[in-house]
């Protein structure tokens, strides 16, 4: 747990020297890459990317992949962007694989824009002898009502998929979600 922890603090951290101090001027792109052995006996590798436009929009976006000599491997990835309008997101993700096929991943993002707001958070796991577990939680906000949308969704072998939908008014009661056309 503390390699995946890592790996996204890694990977968060590079985003946001991103933002700090790899902003290319107005409609430039600009790519950083690094790759070095590292204390574990593997290789950490880096990648960073940042592009302005003409109208004020902006994204950097950025990846790290450590592995050691053991096996181990992670890869923790990011982006954030703002558009000219006003409008922004992010997301990151990371995910591990452990010497013995284990695999864990953990994602979200966020977007926000003048109509309204969407969040959204997951993990999947692979455990040693394949067994596979997944939940997502995603969260849409209306701008002008301030209403909202949560879908929950999970999956393991046993007992399959689930999900459910709730909706919020503004206050945060549970109201009737409106009929999908």
């Amino acid at each position: 747990m503390n390699r995946i922890l890592s790996a996204t603090t890694l990977g968060l951290a590079l985003l946001g020297a991103g933002f700090a101090t790899f902003t290319p001027s107005p409609a430039e792109a600009a790519t950083r890459r690094v790759a070095r052995p590292n204390e574990g006996g593997g290789t950490t590798a880096s990648v960073l990317k940042a592009r302005q436009g003409p109208q004020g929009g902006a994204y950097v976006r950025g990846r790290v992949i450590k592995t050691d000599g053991e096996g181990n491997a992670a890869v923790a990835t990011g982006a954030a962007l703002r558009g000219p309008n006003g409008a922004s997101a992010a997301r990151a993700g990371m995910t591990a694989r452990s010497a013995d096929g284990t695999v864990q991943h953990a994602s979200g993002l966020h977007a926000e824009g003048s109509k309204g707001s969407v969040a959204s958070n997951g993990s999947a796991s692979r455990s040693a002898d394949g067994a596979i577990t997944q939940s997502r939680t995603t969260t849409a906000t209306s701008a002008s009502s301030g209403n909202s949308v949560q879908t929950a969704g999970s999956y393991n072998q046993g007992s399959g998929r689930t999900r459910t939908t709730t909706c919020y008014d503004a206050a945060g009661a549970t109201i009737a979600c409106p009929a999908r056309p």
